[in-house]
């Protein structure tokens, strides 16, 4: 805890003069001592217990503070493709442009952000960029155009990127159940709104999400090391921690958010390779949103709007379950070989061990993809397609997971960072992509040859963190960047 300093207006007196300056001496000494005390607090926390260290407060703070980025997550409801079809009279394809741009504003949304959180923190990023987004997405339900309705999706979704954040393993887990978890309730929320009130409802009940969100917001406190300190330094009425300003700023904040991403991208295979696997993995989980309506509203099946709805609810189960997954290994494995490492001396365990839920995780996914591709194309009941959606979309989640504790245990806080954006970037570019040439390949090849490329693809995939697991003290020994040895 930081004391208060009183320098005393007069000192007290007594006979001896040589206890007086013996006193003032000590005086003088304790001072300058609590003085240096409080500059080196100003430039760093105060000592592991530190009140204003995040991680220092209470559990119950923590998770609040976690709940608000997270819920943003939910709030991700698209347009039913049949309806913008018919009202904006375009093409299937042209319909998912929607979704398309506003999985491109999530990817390169950090870009715009990062300089604001940089000098101001992460709270006023919400507190301000989230009202924009609603914005948008009121602008997106009133469109009269296609047009229109595309440039608002784009910058709805570009306002509306949460900064991620964290690194412990129950939190991390929590935090990336809720963007997972938006894509398959909102399906089934937006499904019965498209069906019964018409596909502007999607958006209407985005805000009705969004809204109490936001207010929950609000309360929070600051969470960037940074500006928690500058604040306090500015509090005490001394030197804050020395930062860069002006065109130097522009420039750090350009290399940390993009160059510096895309560069581990193309030299770093940890970064790389991980990166090509969750992206691959997550743009299927987006393709889902053509694939559902297209093969259970056909033949045999036949569902309305809402009913294919309900069948996103497998996904979020998925989501759930695999949740759970990162939890209990972190618990029950990682936190063993973490007390070893202590008590071997090392501050933490090898990244390595970071890696068990992406390995059990990477069967899920084409287990999920066979199974979905041969029942739905045999028509065989409607309940066992539906139920392939689980395995996927757990072992889709515990990829993730792993992928953005690994790659921060590996580089470090900074570069670890600047790894998950890279792996950001990737992840939305593919998820924007793959949408726009489903209706063609399902055409062509078929539901059951389509869904088993994309699992012949992910069988290739999935041997990568398994690869890590052996070889990755020898990959990261060669690395450019420093990593965790």
């Amino acid at each position: 805890m930081l004391r208060e300093i009183r320098i005393p207006s007069s000192i007290a007196t007594c006979d001896d003069s040589s206890n007086d300056l013996e006193k003032e001496g000590k005086t003088q000494s304790h001072n300058e001592a609590d003085t240096a005390s409080i500059h080196a607090a100003a430039q760093d926390w105060n000592g592991p217990n530190d009140p204003l260290n995040p991680h220092n407060w209470s559990r119950w703070l923590r998770i609040y503070h976690t709940i608000p980025p997270a819920l943003f997550g939910f709030a991700v409801l698209h347009p039913a493709v049949s309806d913008v079809m018919s009202i904006f009279h375009v093409s299937r394809t042209a319909a998912l442009i929607p979704l398309t741009v506003y999985m491109l504003g999530l990817g390169f949304g950090p870009v715009i952000s990062a300089p604001i959180s940089e000098t101001h923190g992460r709270k006023i990023v919400y507190i301000i960029s989230f009202p924009i987004f609603m914005l948008f997405t009121l602008g997106a339900g009133f469109s009269r155009n296609f047009r229109s309705l595309v440039v608002c999706r784009f910058f709805a979704g570009s306002f509306g990127s949460p900064i991620f954040g964290g690194r412990w393993a129950l939190a991390t887990s929590m935090f990336l159940m809720a963007p997972f978890l938006g894509p398959s309730l909102g399906p089934f929320i937006g499904g019965f709104a498209a069906q019964y009130k018409g596909w502007r409802w999607t958006q209407w009940c985005m805000l009705f999400i969004s809204v109490p969100v936001y207010l929950m917001s609000i309360p929070t406190k600051e969470t960037y090391k940074k500006i928690i300190l500058k604040r306090r330094a500015k509090k005490l009425g001394i030197a804050p921690p020395k930062t860069t300003t002006g065109t130097a700023a522009v420039k750090s904040i350009i290399i940390m958010n993009f160059l510096r991403p895309l560069h581990m991208l193309f030299t770093e295979p940890v970064v790389f390779f991980l990166s090509l696997y969750s992206a691959f993995a997550f743009a299927v989980l987006f393709l889902f949103f053509t694939v559902f309506p297209f093969v259970f509203q056909g033949p045999p099946y036949s569902f309305t709007t809402s009913q294919v709805g309900l069948t996103f609810l497998a996904i979020g189960l998925g989501v759930g379950m695999a949740g759970i997954t990162g939890i209990v290994i972190d618990r029950t494995v990682y936190q063993r070989h973490h007390r070893e490492a202590l008590g071997a001396g090392y501050a933490y365990a090898q990244p390595e061990h970071r890696l068990y839920s992406a390995m059990i995780g990477s069967f899920g996914i084409p287990v999920g993809l066979f199974w979905f591709a041969w029942t739905a194309d045999k028509g065989v009941g409607w309940g066992t397609p539906v139920v392939a959606a689980i395995p996927f979309a757990w072992g889709n989640l515990c990829l993730f997971i792993t992928t953005a504790l690994y790659m921060v245990d590996v580089y470090g806080p900074l570069n670890g960072a600047s790894a998950i954006a890279a792996n950001g970037i990737f992840r939305y570019t593919l998820g924007a992509v793959f949408p726009l040439f489903t209706v063609q390949m399902y055409e062509t090849l078929g539901t059951g040859w389509t869904t088993s490329l994309l699992g012949f693809l992910s069988v290739l995939m999935l041997r990568i963190p398994w690869v890590l697991y052996k070889w990755g003290p020898a990959i990261r020994k060669r690395s450019r960047y420093p990593v965790m040895m």
